[in-house]
């Protein structure tokens, strides 16, 4: 058994769609669009096959993000390796995005960085 694909909604959908394109080498379908209920959707897919669906309807409601929250805790990238660790986290944050820790070898042994990526939802670089 393999998890297919993880969805989330966003506000922003083109936005969303390209931020992961820009720093997670995303490719995109050309989206779809439900007439009838205003939903839109893109699905991004990564080098590995992982796929995230990004969504977007009327009518969402979006409460404040606190990062110690139940909910989904973050996503969390691979990249290969220490130095890719490094240089996306310095471009990220060069960016303006909040680099929340690292990055640095955690206790269980991650070399990681975390962000606060689109829509203050966090986003974990690791090797």
């Amino acid at each position: 058994m393999r998890i297919e694909h993880i969805a989330m909604y966003v506000n922003e959908l083109e936005v969303a769609r390209d931020f992961f394109i820009k720093y997670f080498n995303a490719s995109s379908n050309d989206g779809y669009h439900n007439q009838n209920t205003g939903f839109r959707s893109y699905f991004l897919t990564f080098d590995d096959g992982a796929r995230l669906e990004i969504m977007n309807k009327p009518g969402m409601s979006d409460g404040e993000k606190v990062i110690n929250r139940t909910d989904y805790s973050h996503l969390a990238f691979s990249v290969g390796s220490r130095e890719a660790v490094d240089d996306l986290t310095d471009r990220l944050k060069k960016d303006g995005f909040q680099v929340t820790s690292g990055p640095r070898t955690t206790g269980d042994g991650y070399y990681e960085s975390c962000i606060v990526g689109l829509e203050d939802n966090l986003i974990e670089i690791t090797v």
